[in-house]
């Protein structure tokens, strides 16, 4: 689907065939925004090369591969490459992304989405109402939709904090391998919402202090304000990252502590009854062949020999360990 909005003069048009939109690039006034949305492969290359003329390693990159954030500078136009953020602890794939490709021009703005972004159509739906960020010029506008992309970036942050609260809760209510798999799951999805945040931080930092032939002058202060809360984000992201170890840590010392307290129990247990495993053994040994027992056991050596061992080895065991600083 290919949809596109036209405005010049005050005026508003929207759905321009392509026809229309060669005409107006040859015009090259006013501010046009063409939005390809899960377009077919042959047709959205034929409008990238051949209508707007964008280069082919540009257009390559914007339909083939997936990328990092990331603003290349081609003179006439900017190739950028930003992501949308998703994030649902129901769904299989609890962290998921999607890709934005954007070409701006002096007087256009072409974005490619593969798989349809909402925050995008809610952009262009706003658009076709009110013209005012139209009237500034496409970069302008495409400030309007980087903002609220970034935007839809902090509820994101908000589910995974709340995710890492839930898992506070629970750490001490019981362990269990389906909890230790959420734990492991959102460092995942944190450290790859790292590899999202960085680059697409220096994206807007390169567009608030670049020296492209696109962007006005006046409108970077704009692009540095979205640089602040990319900032922002990071710092959050980085300190869920953190919060999220200390919590893998803490499990692992709830499971440790359980550990020692079964050890504990076990060890009493085996205390309890090592008495009467003593006397089991002793008894029953083949030494007491006179009758009454215990008589002439002293013409017996090797029960002396055996008597004497039961008492010098835990005497030295004793002595060992304290030597060795162990009680």
């Amino acid at each position: 689907m290919i949809n596109s909005i036209y405005f010049l003069n005050g005026v508003t048009k929207t759905d321009l065939t392509q026809d229309e939109i060669k005409e107006v690039l040859q015009r090259n006034q006013g501010v046009l925004w063409v939005d390809l949305v899960q377009t077919p492969y042959t047709e959205a290359e034929q409008v990238l090369l051949e209508l707007f003329g964008f280069h082919p390693l540009a257009v390559s990159d914007a339909l083939d591969e997936m990328h990092v954030p990331r603003v290349d500078d081609w003179g006439d136009y900017l190739y950028l490459v930003l992501h949308d953020i998703k994030f649902d602890p129901a769904q299989e794939e609890v962290f998921q992304t999607n890709e934005l490709d954007i070409f701006l021009g002096k007087h256009f703005l072409v974005t490619y989405q593969n798989n349809a972004i909402p925050v995008v159509e809610k952009v262009r739906r706003l658009i076709e109402r009110d013209a005012r960020f139209l009237q500034r010029g496409a970069d302008h506008l495409f400030y309007k939709l980087a903002d609220d992309l970034v935007g839809e970036t902090l509820p994101v942050v908000d589910q995974m904090d709340d995710a890492i609260d839930t898992i506070e809760d629970q750490l001490f209510n019981g362990s269990n391998q389906q909890l230790l798999e959420q734990i492991f799951t959102l460092k995942r999805s944190l450290l790859h919402l790292r590899r999202i945040l960085m680059p697409q931080r220096e994206v807007f930092n390169k567009l608030a202090r670049g020296d492209d032939h696109v962007i006005d002058k006046q409108e970077r202060v704009f692009f540095r304000d979205i640089y602040d809360h990319m900032v922002r984000l990071y710092d959050i992201s980085e300190s869920l990252r953190d919060l999220i170890s200390g919590a893998l840590e803490t499990y692992l010392s709830v499971i440790n502590n359980r550990m020692n307290d079964v050890m504990k129990t076990l060890t009493i247990i085996t205390t309890l009854f090592m008495p009467i495993s003593f006397l089991t053994g002793f008894f029953g040994m083949n030494f007491f062949a006179a009758d009454p027992p215990f008589t002439g056991w002293t013409s017996q050596p090797v029960l002396v020999v055996l008597l004497c061992i039961f008492v010098l080895m835990p005497v030295s065991m004793f002595v060992w360990m304290r030597s060795r600083k162990w009680m």
